[in-house]
């Protein structure tokens, strides 16, 4: 299943193309896309046999397809490479800060820089399904509502300020988590564990790698994060960036405005943004 926000309405996606949830289902699921994970398991279940007329739509019409998330997890050096570059041990236990909701935008449209250290950072994102506690790892992927793309997108110079540094703000200015196209169910792609992800400034690839290199797999993150905290439904988890960041150069390599950000997710799809100044 490929669910999504078009025009701010709940939208399936269908090989025809998408259809309203609210018209299609009589009014039982309503138009908000946050509020089909208030009941996931009989919103997928209605999804399965849904049919309807395919709204007029254009690819800007595309929204984040979780507008509201109450959580936002984010997993720092997850990847092994990604660790290499930045000159640091491979974690032992999951790195986790916070991007704050105020961030999330979706997949097409403008992002405003903060500053001339902002970097990208491509990340697929996990959206839970259902409130998870003490969730063992071999039932983890049965918490999962599915899977999108995202950038992690950072102002380095916020982020490293102070001793110690913190990682959230500096991650969370407006528009620096977007998401998007859509969100597909692990039962979408062939392997949720193996996908590729990558980053575009301009057209020139920047970051190309596969999620099999993470240290923590999907499973792992939702069993070490609950054991500690409540997940909830509609919750993003954004695991990890792999290497090619722009802090990662040498020198290092930021965005400026002009520029046009390509994100890339195998079996999800593809954002595209525009950096402006503030």
């Amino acid at each position: 299943m490929k669910f999504a926000s078009v025009r701010g309405r709940s939208a399936l996606i269908t090989d025809a193309g998408p259809i309203d949830v609210e018209t299609s289902s009589g009014g039982r699921f309503g138009s908000d896309p946050q509020r089909a994970f208030d009941d996931w398991d009989a919103f997928r279940g209605w999804a399965a046999g849904a049919s309807g007329d395919v709204v007029e739509h254009r690819p800007e019409d595309f929204g984040a397809p979780v507008p509201r998330p109450r959580q936002i997890f984010g997993v720092g050096l997850n990847y092994r490479r990604h660790a290499e570059e930045s000159g640091l041990p491979v974690p032992t236990e999951p790195l986790v800060f916070t991007k704050f909701p105020s961030a999330v935008t979706g997949p097409r449209g403008d992002i405003a820089l903060s500053g001339d250290t902002v970097d990208w950072e491509v990340e697929l994102v996990v959206v839970i399904g259902r409130e998870a506690h003490r969730v063992r790892r071999e039932d983890a992927w049965s918490c999962v509502a599915g899977l999108t793309a995202g950038q992690d997108i950072s102002d380095r110079t916020v982020q490293q300020a102070g001793s110690p540094p913190q990682f959230s703000l500096g991650k969370s200015f407006p528009g620096y988590a977007p998401i998007g196209p859509v969100l597909v169910t692990a039962d979408e792609v062939a392997d949720p564990d193996d996908l590729r992800v990558m980053t575009t400034v301009d057209g020139e690839v920047r970051q190309d790698s596969r999620t099999s290199d993470l240290v923590f797999s999907v499973a792992e993150l939702i069993e070490r994060l609950s054991a500690i905290v409540t997940l909830l439904p509609g919750d993003l988890i954004f695991t990890g960036t792999p290497e090619g960041v722009g802090l990662g150069h040498r020198p290092p390599v930021y965005l400026r405005a002009g520029q046009i950000l390509g994100t890339e997710i195998e079996g999800i799809g593809a954002m595209r943004h525009v950096l402006v100044p503030r």
